[in-house]
């Protein structure tokens, strides 16, 4: 079993872009930017938008946080989407997700300009993605599809079981496995919760990705021996530990681990994955690698 070790990569990636950025400024050009959008005090929400701007400092990026208390009016959110929309010195800006009841999440996401849409979840990407034409790419599966890639993790001809279908992880997950490419051309089975006898269908994987969101979920006599297992769950468990919790996934590690070929452990897999993915997609917007 070896463990596919997220952070290493993700300084790698990292270190990769903080060069190229450097070599910008050196020339006398200005960084990338990016911008996002913080509606309340959702403390995941606040943790995941300070990683995105420490990640931003690290590697030259310009970085810009817009914060709102979460009785913001849904017409003057709308009115920020479009400001940024409009600001020539802003590559790309994401909205994060989730928003007060009060807001339609789905009508702000529309209203992003696709070419700034670096989260990839406006329809115009999304379909995009599903079309097989370049587009950006939802961070969480982008990141997976370059873990396997560095990792050389052979996927051509593999049955690939997706457990779950969310819009932001699992639909496009199953969309980017299937698709030609390397990593891609796989058989992909998209599993949820209303798939039948869902362990004979996991005992197939070559690969098996959870994005299911329940903790533990996975157990060992759903994998089979030498399957690549990729936990894209994180969840934190209240304990009686100095820290009064741990973080784990979606798979129950300890267990299924010794059964793997590959796995990603929870933390230090796939999330550390996703903020990489981001930056990547802003640096692509920024020489306009999508929309000349």
């Amino acid at each position: 079993m070896k463990l596919i070790d997220g952070k290493q990569i993700a300084d790698a990636i990292k270190a990769e872009l903080a060069a190229k950025v450097a070599a910008i400024i050196d020339a006398g050009g200005d960084p990338p930017h990016l911008a996002a959008i913080l509606v309340g005090d959702d403390p995941a929400s606040q943790t995941y938008v300070a990683s995105k701007e420490k990640a931003c400092k690290a590697i030259g990026f310009t970085s810009s946080i817009y914060r709102y208390d979460a009785d913001i009016t849904e017409k003057k959110l709308l009115d920020v989407v479009d400001f940024l929309n409009n600001d020539p010195e802003v590559n790309g800006f994401i909205v994060q997700l989730p928003l007060p009841k009060h807001i339609n999440a789905g009508k702000v996401l529309e209203r992003i300009n696709p070419a700034k849409d670096v989260d990839g979840f406006h329809p115009v990407n999304m379909g995009r993605l599903a079309l097989g034409l370049p587009s950006y790419l939802p961070a969480t599966p982008a990141g997976i599809m370059l873990l396997l890639e560095r990792y050389g993790i052979e996927t051509e001809g593999r049955h690939c079981v997706v457990l779950g279908r969310s819009n932001i992880v699992g639909t496009p997950m199953s969309l980017l496995m299937s698709r030609k490419g390397n990593p891609g051309n796989s058989t992909v089975t998209l599993c949820h919760s209303k798939t039948r006898d869902l362990g004979s269908v996991t005992r197939q994987a070559d690969i098996l990705i959870a994005a299911i969101g329940q903790p533990g979920f996975v157990k060992a006599d759903m994998v089979k021996e030498g399957a690549v297992v990729i936990d894209v769950g994180i969840h934190r468990i209240a304990d009686d530990s100095e820290k009064g919790y741990h973080i784990t996934g979606d798979v129950d590690f300890d267990n299924v681990a010794p059964k793997c070929s590959y796995i990603t452990p929870v933390p230090g897999g796939v999330g550390v994955m996703t903020i990489v993915s981001l930056l990547l997609n802003t640096f692509k917007s920024f020489n306009h690698e999508i929309y000349p």
